[in-house]
């Protein structure tokens, strides 16, 4: 999860000179144990909490942009006049603090109270707002919503058992025993009640009825509505592989995924990962630190070389190889008797579980089968919104016109899923701005942690700035000479600032 930032900088509460106080960055320091930031927006003085409020991130070593400050661990992003969390993955806002002017000196003392969050301008409003999914971008739209004062029927129908939950750390610290259970949910129960949510778990849609304009529960239950937001996410791959079917073979997607995993390897000595993909990789080096023996399997020779390049797959490559994760690269599994499973080189890895993780696919067939508009996902405009008008789609299954490579793009990550949530969820209050934000994801490989900016499908150059075998650079990707994305080791604020450069549309403040 990332321990909370400890306090550093000066201590504003015994004062701090005005002239140290930059006029276009921020300053970071402390008010005892609390870190805090301070800046100068539009002439007025602002402090805000220091610690972001997704992992603890120092925000004091973050980067500004306008009048908002964002972390640089995984790029939330908070007003710097009222704390307000702009844009996932935090959704809480930090604290605001009391900032006093004697002389020349600024002294920061006390907490103000919570600025309320801005609500959306009065107008038309859908009075039924069902959401088709519990995961990152059906969260983030009906938290978005209740927060920018909607107060109409908010319905949202999961199939999954759990309330929604934190998936990347599904294949990270939770699954490497280090993140406990209570910091899984993204919100404690009585959120829902709280903010009138009709959070229906074990709930799975059957069909969509846009002429009706209502969702169908496979129980035969009508939900009506007068905006809709499909965001049913993506499914693991699972391969036709002899002996795939076993009780023993484990795909990653769910919570109750990773808990059975968890089961699993506590009775267990040795592990297969099929595929060396970020989220078979993942999973790698949690089972490492739990100690069991690790064998991942892939057809190609360097991990992750089609998304990042090969010197930064190199370098993944080696890390695990110094955690003793064994590779089995160029070969493909073939068949599997529950203990021993055999290669396409001819040889055989012995095991106890086997984790496959080749990829997902996004479920699309409800959108399919009511007529949307489908092209390997769900295809939308720039607002997010289908060809069916108050039909919107976001996540994994969103296809949208990406403003920097001119063509439609798919993306399958986590913070960029919460992302286009939001924005629908703005969209349907009235404030149609165009998603413009470049996708943003992280990956942590046991102490070393990749950040990905951009959408770089196709790229043609791979330039690299800095020392990949030092895990301290960062590598552009470009096509035509223009950068499309770029993943950095040890350079979390230069992320950042690709991050700023990328977008193409300002945050709704």
């Amino acid at each position: 999860m990332g321990a909370e930032s400890k306090p550093t900088g000066p201590d504003f509460a015994a004062g701090v000179a005005l002239a140290d106080i930059p006029d276009d960055g921020i300053l970071g320091g402390h008010v005892g144990d609390e870190p805090v930031v301070l800046a100068r927006v539009d002439g007025e003085l602002c402090a805000i909490g220091g610690a972001c409020t997704h992992y603890g991130g120092p925000l004091g070593e973050g980067l500004r942009v306008g009048d908002t400050v964002r972390c640089p661990w995984h790029h939330a992003c908070f007003s710097l006049r009222t704390g307000e969390a702009l844009a996932a993955p935090a959704i809480d806002p930090v604290a605001r603090w009391r900032v006093d002017v004697e002389g020349d000196t600024v002294f920061v003392r006390k907490t103000l109270e919570p600025a309320a969050p801005r609500q959306a301008a009065k107008g038309q409003r859908p009075e039924r707002i069902v959401i088709v999914g519990g995961g990152a971008a059906g969260f983030a739209a009906a938290e978005m919503l209740r927060r920018r004062g909607y107060d109409g029927s908010l319905t949202m129908l999961s199939a999954d058992a759990d309330a929604p939950y934190d998936r990347p750390n599904l294949s990270k610290d939770y699954l490497a025993g280090s993140a406990p259970e209570e910091w899984i949910p993204l919100r404690g129960e009585d959120f829902y009640a709280q903010n009138r949510i009709d959070l229906r778990l074990n709930t799975p849609v059957a069909r969509l009825d846009p002429d009706a304009r209502e969702v169908v529960g496979a129980s035969g239950e009508r939900f009506g509505y007068d905006a809709l937001l499909l965001a049913t996410g993506a499914e693991p791959v699972r391969l036709p592989t002899p002996g795939f079917d076993r009780p023993n073979v484990h795909t990653l997607r769910s919570l109750a995924d990773s808990r059975a995993i968890i089961a699993a390897a506590q009775g267990a000595a040795r592990v297969a990962v099929v595929g060396a993909s970020f989220i078979g990789l993942e999973v790698a080096a949690a089972l490492r630190e739990r100690k069991l023996e690790v064998h991942v399997i892939a057809p190609e020779t360097i991990p992750l070389e089609k998304v990042m390049g090969s010197e930064l797959g190199e370098l993944v490559r080696a890390r695990h190889e110094q955690h003793g994760v064994v590779f089995h690269f160029g070969q493909t599994a073939q068949t599997f008797d529950g203990a021993r499973l055999k290669l396409s080189g001819g040889g055989e890895v012995a095991t106890d579980l086997v984790v496959i993780g080749v990829g997902v696919r996004p479920r699309i067939e409800l959108a399919e089968a009511a007529g949307l508009a489908v092209d390997k996902g769900v295809l939308v405009d720039r607002f997010l919104e289908t060809d069916h008008p108050g039909i919107f789609a976001a996540g994994d299954i969103a296809r949208y016109p990406d403003p920097r490579s001119g063509e439609r793009a798919r993306v399958e990550h986590w913070v960029h899923a919460e992302r286009q949530g939001q924005a629908v969820a703005h969209a349907m209050l009235g404030e149609r701005r165009p998603y413009a934000r470049p996708p943003f994801f992280w990956s942590n490989h046991y102490d070393l942690a990749i950040h990905y900016v951009g959408n770089a499908a196709g790229f043609d150059r791979a330039e690299v700035d800095g020392s990949v075998a030092d895990a301290d650079a960062t590598v552009r990707f470009l096509r035509g000479g223009e950068v499309l994305a770029a993943a950095s080791v040890g350079r979390d604020r230069q992320s950042l600032e690709i991050e700023a450069g990328l977008e193409r549309e300002p945050l709704p403040g």
